[in-house]
């Protein structure tokens, strides 16, 4: 028997459609400044370090504030197949795993992109079950504007 038996994953996805090619989003995402730009102004989240782009072996390095309490994050790429996908996961961090793929899937001219996270949270099947609710507003809500200032940039970009 597993531990994930009893303290099982969750699974969030968020998926929004682009008026843009796959290659100018993908391209949008190995932008330096691409996670920067993708963090909301409302997360006490800062970038430390970023290397490697969205190959496998890619890296970044987060500082989050947890209240007064600074929590080192650290993503890995485990998976890039170009303009389809990458993976990245968690190797250090607030959650006891964390995987985070992003699908990029050409429909007629746009971009379909679909971020799937799978997720699971410190503190075993109660506080699964009482802050699973809490963690899928807030991806929600992250997603939301990660996907919005895509689009802006990327449907800009296809404008020109």
């Amino acid at each position: 028997m597993t531990l994930a038996f009893f303290w099982p994953m969750f699974t969030f996805r968020y998926s929004s459609a682009i008026q843009a090619t796959v290659e100018t989003v993908w391209h949008f995402h190995e932008r330096p400044d691409a996670v920067q730009l993708l963090i909301p102004p409302w997360q006490p989240v800062k970038v430390l370090s970023r290397s490697g782009g969205l190959q496998v072996g890619a890296k970044t390095e987060f500082l989050i504030s947890i209240g007064p309490v600074p929590v080192k994050w650290v993503a890995v790429h485990t998976e890039c197949d170009p303009y389809r996908m990458f993976t990245d996961v968690q190797q250090e961090g607030l959650v006891e795993s964390w995987t985070h793929r992003h699908y990029f899937v050409e429909d007629n001219g746009q971009t379909q992109l679909t971020d799937e996270i799978e997720c699971q949270l410190p503190g075993g099947w109660l506080a699964e079950a009482m802050l699973q609710w809490w963690v899928r507003d807030r991806l929600r809500d992250m997603f939301r504007y990660r996907h919005q200032i895509t689009r802006e940039s990327c449907e800009a970009d296809a404008d020109r």
